[in-house]
């Protein structure tokens, strides 16, 4: 229980934090697809000495597809967030993931034919109320034109696509452990990730700078801490229910936007991150 109780703390903590470093490194000019590939491709090294737990393990084929659609999908989303935060603000980007939530209602409704009970409803206006506050620091307010921000469309989109990358995440974990899970999630989002970089970036062979690799250390760090303890929350907890708890890691987006990148209205950001979160939670509660 102490093992679930850290990790908990640890995802919440660990996201944000490399949030931050995402945005620092992409805000003074690095490449974003070269900050996504070079954070899976140092995790991915350093997983090498566990490559004998694979030769041990006769995993099935399905473990291998869903480690692979899992890494598309975590490539692609980890690539959205980062366009995101290269122009967005923290504090706004980091309550825009409560709509997880909301995500997950909608496709079970459209793709399992799950009609939501009175608590998934009230969750999902609360999400919506909390959105409000959040969106109404911005120059657009909460009007439809917020979706024309491509720093808003591109948390959405890297929303979407880590919500479906946790699925595989949690079914992989199923047929292995986590530690292999967080193997081949460096592994394969590595390989999708250099692919994304060599069609969409003109900078594939340009080095890294002396001053940057430091950097590059710490958020591989972060995103190691982030998804090992995501792994172990997985194996432990129904996706829905530790999905919610992550939203807590909304606050910590919105204090660290304010103290690190002086963002604005910062207790107006609180209140709203603070109902979705409420939201969040009554839809996981249905």
């Amino acid at each position: 229980m102490e093992l679930l109780y850290t990790s908990i703390i640890l995802r919440i903590l660990s996201n944000p934090v490399a949030n931050v470093v995402q945005k620092k490194l992409v805000g003074t000019g690095r490449d974003v697809f070269r900050v996504n590939f070079f954070t899976y491709i140092l995790l991915g090294f350093c997983c090498l000495i566990y490559l004998p737990l694979f030769f041990n393990n006769n995993y099935s084929l399905k473990f291998w597809e869903y480690a692979l659609i899992g890494g598309f999908f975590g490539a692609f989303g980890n690539a959205f967030l980062i366009k995101a935060l290269k122009t967005g603000e923290l504090s706004v980007l980091g309550p825009i993931n409560s709509y997880k939530a909301v995500v997950g209602l909608i496709f079970g409704i459209i793709l399992l034919g799950e009609i939501p009970k009175i608590y998934g409803l009230i969750g999902m206006f609360f999400v919506i109320l909390g959105s409000y506050f959040v969106f109404d620091t911005l120059e657009e307010k909460f009007t439809w034109k917020i979706f024309l921000r491509k720093d808003v469309r591109y948390r959405l989109l890297a929303l979407i696509f880590t919500g479906i990358e946790a699925i595989f995440i949690k079914k992989v974990i199923v047929l292995s452990s986590p530690l292999a899970s967080f193997c081949v999630w460096c592994w394969f989002g590595a390989l999708f990730s250099f692919l994304i970089l060599f069609f969409k970036s003109n900078n594939v062979n340009r080095k890294i700078k002396p001053e940057d690799i430091s950097k590059y250390i710490l958020l591989a760090v972060l995103m190691g801490l982030m998804q090992l303890s995501t792994n172990f929350v997985f194996e432990r907890m129904n996706v829905g229910y530790a999905l919610s708890l992550f939203q807590l890691s909304t606050l910590v987006s919105v204090f660290l936007g304010y103290r690190i990148f002086h963002e604005k209205e910062i207790k107006k950001k609180l209140v709203g991150a603070s109902i979705m979160i409420f939201g969040a939670i009554l839809i996981i509660l249905q």
